[in-house]
């Protein structure tokens, strides 16, 4: 009888595509009633899958608690250690228009779709 992957292994091996682990992180960020805790398994996963494999085991412990640090913090120092810690991993941290709004003002700034954060 054929064995089955494991949902985490496949979910592992998805996220190794950026694209991918980008859609997963807006998806689970952009969530109207998230859960307790579940960012850090989110971002956990997605290191898994990008970090991990390319670091060495030292650099890998020492990036897993920053995310430890930067999720207990308070205050607008948090977003920006966020943004530094996803461009290790090769991601960025973006703001998009949310193309569900409507009724946007005539003077509003509507060319502008993306803003980036921690790109330096």
């Amino acid at each position: 009888m054929p064995t089955s992957d494991s949902y985490q292994d496949y979910l592992i091996e998805a996220l190794k595509d950026k694209m991918h682990a980008a859609a997963y992180l807006t998806a689970h960020l952009e969530d109207e009633e998230p859960e307790p805790g579940l960012l850090e398994l989110v971002l956990s996963n997605v290191f898994e899958a990008l970090g991990e494999p390319n670091m060495s085991a030292e650099d890998a412990k020492l990036h897993l608690e920053k995310l430890d640090v930067l999720l207990s913090q308070n205050g607008s120092a948090t977003i920006y250690a966020l943004a530094n810690w996803l461009k290790a991993l090769g991601l960025k941290l973006t703001v998009a228009v949310d193309e569900g709004e409507k009724g946007e003002d005539e003077g509003s700034v509507g060319g502008a779709e993306l803003a980036e954060v921690g790109n330096v």
